[in-house]
């Protein structure tokens, strides 16, 4: 079965907005003089809706990062982020396609130790996400010259992270665990299998982020898809560490009050007026209800 085929049969029946069809594009400014990685196969352009190149920077890892939102801003239902993006996209196959899309196109796909901590699997597999398309995107990194797996790049503040939780079972995919120097020593004799590899961060706190970007630089990464929370995000901006961010938005309102807080886009950094933000538009993509939406970040700055 081809992977256009698999995804149609994905569609949702029960009543929900439409957002799960191939995507159409209504905007690109992107693919067409772009330069880099990419080049996507004919399968995987009928589904995005078109190519997807990444511009790739000679001072450091690219850095792309994936969310989806609602429409008032929600990324998880829950402050403490239990809730996923399934929750806020309506578990839509073809969000989840793009979020594989994007991990079959790096090198690292960094993500937050909390997210591993409930995760049920590998957390980089582009395939675990969007089953039906595993052929095609593994046929996509062959023909992009990349390992058959991105790295799974896991920041921690805290080292606790036990060997034994589901996103360590598979022992083929290259993992390295970033913490600060006061964790290394626990997390080195916590007993991880081979295939894990622990970096220590030369910064804390805030700047422990940007330092991971750098850590996975020294091990020849040039894609980095971040997959981590909105503090994580915040994080990069402030630094100045991200270059394209690929937003879903999905056709619902959360809302907030007092007494049911729910995490936005950016948290734990005030950027307005201390780090002004502004992004340009790459591209634009419809699937259904929901838009599929590309900015870059100081473009003219290049």
């Amino acid at each position: 079965m081809s992977p256009t085929a698999a995804f149609e049969r994905t569609l949702p029946t029960r009543s929900q907005p439409r957002g799960d069809a191939p995507l159409t594009t209504l905007f690109d400014a992107a693919s067409a003089t772009d330069e880099g990685r990419g080049g996507l196969t004919p399968e995987l352009s009928r589904i995005y809706g078109g190519d997807l190149r990444i511009r790739l920077r000679t001072d450091r890892p690219t850095v792309l990062v994936n969310f989806v939102e609602t429409l008032d801003g929600v990324v998880s239902m829950d402050t403490e982020g239990r809730t996923g993006g399934g929750e806020v996209s309506g578990f839509s196959p073809t969000d989840r396609f793009v979020m594989g899309l994007l991990r079959a196109m790096s090198d690292v796909v960094l993500v937050g130790a909390s997210a591993v901590r409930r995760s049920s699997g590998s957390m980089s597999r582009p395939g675990g996400v969007y089953p039906p398309g595993t052929a095609a995107y593994a046929d996509l990194r062959e023909r992009l010259g990349l390992p058959p797996t991105p790295t799974t790049l896991i920041v921690t503040a805290s080292g606790e992270l036990d060997p034994g939780l589901p996103a360590f079972n598979d022992t083929t995919v290259p993992t390295v665990i970033a913490a600060p120097e006061g964790v290394i020593e626990r997390l080195r004799n916590a007993g991880f299998p081979s295939n894990v590899t622990i970096e220590a961060l030369p910064a804390s706190g805030g700047a422990s982020i940007p330092s991971a970007i750098d850590v996975a630089g020294r091990f020849g990464a040039r894609v980095i898809v971040s997959e981590a929370g909105p503090n994580v995000f915040g994080d990069l901006v402030t630094a100045g560490r991200v270059d394209e961010l690929f937003l879903t938005l999905a056709p619902q309102l959360a809302g907030r009050a007092p007494q049911v807080p729910r995490l936005g886009l950016v948290e734990g950094t005030p950027l307005w007026p201390y780090v002004p933000t502004w992004t340009h538009l790459a591209s634009v993509r419809r699937g259904g209800d929901h838009l599929y939406l590309r900015y870059r970040f100081g473009e003219d700055d290049r």
